[in-house]
């Protein structure tokens, strides 16, 4: 087995592991970590050339996102689950527009918007992690 295998198999293990243990709370970080990370790596991709691979990454974001948005519940989250709603669309779009024009800048920009977006989920109290009704 080489080492790239290896390496890949153990952070598929240890992904699923943390899913399997994680509260609600921490798998939607999780999620926003993810759209980060295939960002990240759409970014480089776009760097080399490999559109492709950018492509990809690109698209895993935007399906993250979606799933985001999917989880959402307005008539308990009221105005701040709109907007975030709204929000989320509003980087899917601008993601499509990354790929579309080879555009690292938005891509850029979609990265700062959910780090901002996760900066305020992480800020929430551990006490109200398990609302299930927001």
């Amino acid at each position: 087995m080489n080492a790239s295998l290896a390496t890949q198999q153990y952070r598929q293990n240890h992904i699923h592991g943390g899913v399997e243990s994680a509260s609600p709370h921490r798998l939607v970080q999780m999620l926003m970590e993810g759209v980060v990370e295939r960002i990240i790596n759409a970014r480089r991709f776009m760097g080399q050339g490999n559109v492709a691979q950018k492509g990809e990454q690109i698209s895993w974001a935007i399906a993250i996102i979606d799933n985001l948005r999917a989880c959402l519940n307005p008539q308990a989250g009221g105005e701040m689950a709109v907007n975030l709603r709204e929000l989320y669309t509003y980087m899917e779009q601008r993601l499509l527009e990354a790929n579309l024009k080879n555009d690292d800048s938005i891509l850029d920009e979609v990265a700062q918007l959910m780090l901002e977006i996760k900066a305020g989920w992480d800020a929430i109290p551990t006490e109200l992690h398990d609302n299930r009704d927001a």
